[in-house]
């Protein structure tokens, strides 16, 4: 947006939190980078405040852009600006709501997303949409590919949306076909070896960068960084033998060769690397 002349009076980030190793206090991304160019930069924990609203109106915006805030924008917020706040969401509305969508559309095997513009009201991205670009998921696309992409696709789109915001048509979204994409707890990466392979390859997908899909074997938890799909048979969970060396193991379905793991204080390695130092034969359990 300021690459493309937008006078941009106020920059709101989250205030700064613990990140590294030595857990020090550092500004998110946007914060930094608004740092960078010269912007006047706000870190309030609340926006529900008087201080907030305050210094809100000071700055006598036309229009609130909004990108993976992380806080709500309580009633006053939303009706301030002239022009009405937008929100800038990774996944074609009204599927896939909510914190998560990138994650989510993953692990449905979704063939395509997107970016939505969509007009912010009081619930959860529920607003009607303004603008959207779609974009397929490729085969081998992880959470952290696929947002990457995502994030370039929406920088353009919002550029576009805000050039064009007085000729664009909010459309309301459509009810029946609204999705819920949950925020991502740690459980949920837990590698379920009853399921299909493909499932488990693309929830390995999903939770990569984090928290990282998960399995047990001998006591020991395996993150599972790297998978596909592949022919075997067994006990779901069940390290099957492979003449070539890999790290095959039965699903409900079919069967999951992995392909980069990494133990507690270790680095990511292959497969083959890693069975040097763990010379499982066939019938090790994962569980």
């Amino acid at each position: 947006m300021a690459a493309s002349g937008f006078e941009i009076p106020l920059v709101l980030t989250q205030p700064d939190r613990p990140a590294g190793r030595g857990m020090r206090l550092s500004a998110s991304e946007v914060g930094a980078r608004a740092h960078e160019l010269g912007l006047r930069v706000e870190k309030p924990a609340t926006l529900r405040s008087d201080a907030a609203l305050e210094m809100l109106r000071s700055a006598r915006p036309d229009v609130l852009v909004v990108a993976a805030y992380g806080l709500l924008l309580p009633h006053p917020v939303l009706d301030l600006p002239p022009r009405g706040c937008i929100n800038i969401h990774a996944s074609l509305l009204p599927r896939w709501r909510g914190a998560a969508p990138v994650h989510r559309a993953i692990l449905a095997g979704d063939a395509v997303t997107g970016v939505s513009i969509m007009q912010m009201d009081a619930g959860l991205d529920t607003g009607p949409v303004l603008f959207e670009r779609s974009l397929p998921i490729e085969a081998r696309d992880t959470t952290g590919t696929l947002t990457a992409r995502l994030a370039h696709v929406g920088a353009q789109a919002v550029v576009e949306a805000l050039a064009r915001l007085d000729e664009l048509v909010p459309k309301p979204q459509d009810e029946r076909h609204a999705t819920y994409a949950a925020k991502v707890s740690k459980s949920d990466a837990a590698i379920d070896w009853t399921r299909a392979a493909e499932e488990v390859e693309r929830q390995v997908r999903a939770f990569n960068p984090s928290p990282g899909a998960e399995a047990v074997v001998r006591g020991v938890p395996l993150k599972v960084w790297e998978a596909d799909a592949a022919p075997g048979s067994g006990a779901p969970g069940t390290v099957l033998a492979s003449p070539l060396g890999e790290l095959v193991v039965a699903c409900g379905k079919g069967a999951l060769s992995l392909r980069t793991v990494q133990r507690p204080g270790a680095r990511r390695m292959g497969a083959i690397e890693f069975l040097r130092g763990n010379p499982w034969g066939g019938g090790a359990l994962f569980r």
